[in-house]
């Protein structure tokens, strides 16, 4: 095996943060109360962070670096139908497009939270309801998210977990049997 540096600190202090922060506000926070919508300004905040490191930051938390085409989608889905291995050292195509659901979702959440608190959308029902359906949108992300990790973990034999927490991924060395594809 070898340890390939993949997620830089920003990442794996946002992943951390932004998890916190979500499950706090929809576990424990009193919709509409003040904690609540706190905590949601600082996960806007976190947000904008990394929208910008998405345009400025290490190779693999670009956006274009691991955004998915939808060949790439198709084949990864070919390989597990199949199941042959391909590593990617990013997110693979799967993981790429739950990053992007999961990022829009938050914003959207934190959108119309705040516009539930202006004057124009004060009390509109209707906009606490799209709130109210994004969040729990999340949520189930959120768990598909964790069952895709176990089942990549699995299925690679790379603990993903791990490589967020200390930001380096354990590669089959090259002199793994054939039919591994490694993909960056």
């Amino acid at each position: 095996m070898q340890n390939v540096k993949v997620w830089d600190l920003f990442i794996r202090l946002f992943h951390a943060s932004i998890a916190i922060l979500f499950l706090a506000n929809f576990l424990v926070t009193e919709d509409g109360g003040t904690p609540h919508r706190y905590l949601g300004y600082i996960l806007l905040g976190l947000l904008a962070l990394r929208f910008i490191w998405g345009f400025i930051g290490s190779y693999h938390a670009r956006f274009t670096n691991f955004t998915p085409s939808k060949e790439s989608v198709k084949e990864h889905l070919r390989r597990i139908l199949f199941q042959e291995k391909d590593i990617h050292l990013g997110h693979n195509p799967l993981g790429a497009l739950m990053v992007f659901n999961l990022l829009g979702s938050l914003s959207l959440i934190c959108l119309t939270g705040i516009l539930a608190e202006t004057d124009m959308f004060w009390g509109m029902k209707w906009l606490e309801e799209i709130h109210e359906f994004l969040a729990n949108y999340a949520m189930i992300s959120v768990a598909f998210h964790l069952l895709g990790v176990a089942w990549e973990t699995k299925r690679s034999k790379i603990n993903i977990v791990k490589a967020m927490l200390t930001g380096k991924k354990s590669l089959p060395s090259t002199k793994e049997p054939n039919g591994t594809t490694i993909q960056t």
